[in-house]
């Protein structure tokens, strides 16, 4: 399992919280996921899987350096 900083700024916290996605489903996602894509808009890196709690997430971040990332949005999707 990776380890990441999150550099989280007041722009990333408040686009995550839009879809009612909290920083720590947020981050226990992009640190464990199911799987990993790009964006074919932005081209950043996405992060997909399940949280403890159930929800499956889409969490969209730029790599700042190896262990740092900054967190941009992310949504919930159906399985």
């Amino acid at each position: 399992m990776p380890f990441y900083f999150f550099l989280w700024t007041v722009e990333s916290i408040r686009h995550v919280a839009e879809h009612g996605i909290s920083q720590e489903e947020f981050e226990e996602v992009v640190m464990n996921p199911e799987g990993e894509t790009v964006s074919r808009s932005s081209g950043n890196p996405i992060a997909f899987g399940a949280t403890q709690t159930g929800r499956v997430l889409c969490c969209v971040f730029r790599r700042i350096d190896d262990d740092i990332v900054q967190p941009i949005t992310a949504f919930e999707v159906e399985e």
